[in-house]
């Protein structure tokens, strides 16, 4: 038997990593898995409406159900509106068939002023109700279809169905703007309500531009900082960190002052006769807004991995090259320029990472054609309230992230990303 030693160092390694993994666990790796079930696990309308789901299991989905699944919903609809679980209910459902709110939580109120067996047989009990003795009456179906003639489509009860399913699919559908049919094949959404995918490659492609206006920017500010003498160098790496010191949302918010149509650099460009008064360019909440202001930012994430890996390289290999005859075009591509590559790496890692989940800035200075996928994120968690399609999309998000970090080991590998 192995006895434990308190002086193993490797137990000790462990015992101070222990709070950290503790401390990733709970912040990180539980509310992941708890985003990724939700998206794939919708259990309201199938914990309200029991009955009525399993009645609609038998059902073939080509005509009216039968009867009994009439009664279950009915009596099931009164339950879940003396619970006030109604609301919940319609709104699930309504996400799968766009109307049927209104129809369910009117038909629950016109049932709850009914709900008296002298009105209909349909809430008389159960021993006393004549269609459970195999006479062909539908008291319950009935009662709804004269309520509304919603009732009596087969589409809602396939959304009622759809609905009640606890583990879907219908999310990640959503999310990539498909659906199902009556056959229950998948489908792609009509045209005018194709959303997510628009929205997920203008995301990719915002964010792989930021990432290359970061680099062509910040690598010449990276080479001048590493070339400078050392009291220069520090006074340009401090006006770089300058950013990190102030709040984001100030340094959104002050584009808006500089790109508004009665800001400062329209009023400088009408000054200089560049456009006329009339001409004023719409360099705010649009595009243009989000990519300026989303570079200003994370302009600095780029900047410190290259000067981290620049200042390592010895200026001798430079001015060797030159020597044996390269001209600096020559040298600065073939000699230097590879040696940088692990800084490229890194930063165009971790802006692109950064980038393609940013949301204060575009919420910001987007506008209506400036908004990216992180946005539409933060509608369905804030507003609509749809927390599975929330849940898909950042899904599917982590999954494109996943996929191109894989793509980019493939090429570049990531062994070669240095911070230092």
């Amino acid at each position: 038997m192995t006895r434990f030693n308190r002086n193993d160092p490797g137990l000790r390694a462990w015992a101070l990593v222990l709070p950290l993994l503790a401390f990733i666990g709970v912040t990180f790796i539980a509310p992941l898995g708890a985003m990724l079930t939700r998206s794939v696990q919708e259990p309201v309308v199938a914990d309200a409406l029991p009955n009525t789901i399993r009645a609609l299991a038998d059902w073939d989905g080509r005509g009216t159900p039968a009867e009994p699944v009439f009664r279950a919903a009915v009596h099931e609809f009164l339950e879940a509106r003396e619970t006030r679980a109604l609301g919940r209910i319609a709104t699930r459902i309504n996400r799968v068939q766009g109307g049927l709110r209104s129809v369910i939580t009117r038909s629950a109120r016109r049932l709850d002023n009914l709900a008296d067996p002298t009105n209909s047989p349909c809430f008389a009990p159960a021993e006393s109700r004549p269609y459970d003795t195999g006479e062909a009456q539908t008291p319950c179906r009935d009662l709804l279809v004269g309520i509304d003639d919603a009732w009596s489509e087969v589409t809602t009860w396939l959304a009622i169905r759809r609905a009640g399913e606890r583990f879907t699919a219908r999310h990640y559908l959503h999310a990539l703007d498909l659906d199902r049919d009556l056959e229950g094949e998948i489908v792609p959404q009509p045209p005018e309500l194709r959303i997510y995918l628009p929205l997920l490659t203008r995301t990719l492609i915002i964010s792989l531009g930021i990432t290359a206006l970061c680099l062509v920017l910040g690598y010449p500010i990276a080479y001048l900082i590493a070339q400078a003498p050392p009291g220069r160098a520090n006074l340009l790496l401090l006006l770089v960190l300058v950013p990190f010191w102030t709040s984001l949302l100030v340094r959104t918010t002050s584009w808006i002052v500089l790109l508004q149509s009665q800001g400062v650099v329209n009023d400088v460009l009408v000054a200089i006769g560049v456009i006329g008064d009339d001409e004023r360019l719409a360099m705010i909440y649009n595009m243009t807004g989000t990519v300026v202001a989303m570079t200003h930012v994370l302009l600095p994430f780029m900047v410190l991995p290259l000067y981290s890996i620049m200042r390592s390289i010895p200026p001798q290999y430079m001015r060797a090259a030159e020597a044996l005859g390269a001209s600096f075009p020559q040298a600065f591509f073939r000699v230097y320029w590879p040696q940088t590559l692990p800084g490229v790496s890194a930063g165009s890692l971790l802006v692109f990472i950064l980038a393609i989940g940013y949301y204060i800035t575009p919420a910001l200075v987007g506008g209506r054609t400036g908004q990216l996928i992180s946005n539409m994120i933060a509608y369905h968690m804030q507003q609509s309230l749809n927390w599975g399609l929330a849940a898909a999309l950042g899904g599917i998000l982590l999954i494109c992230v996943i996929a191109l970090y894989f793509l980019y080991d493939r090429i570049v590998g990531v062994e070669r990303m240095r911070l230092s």
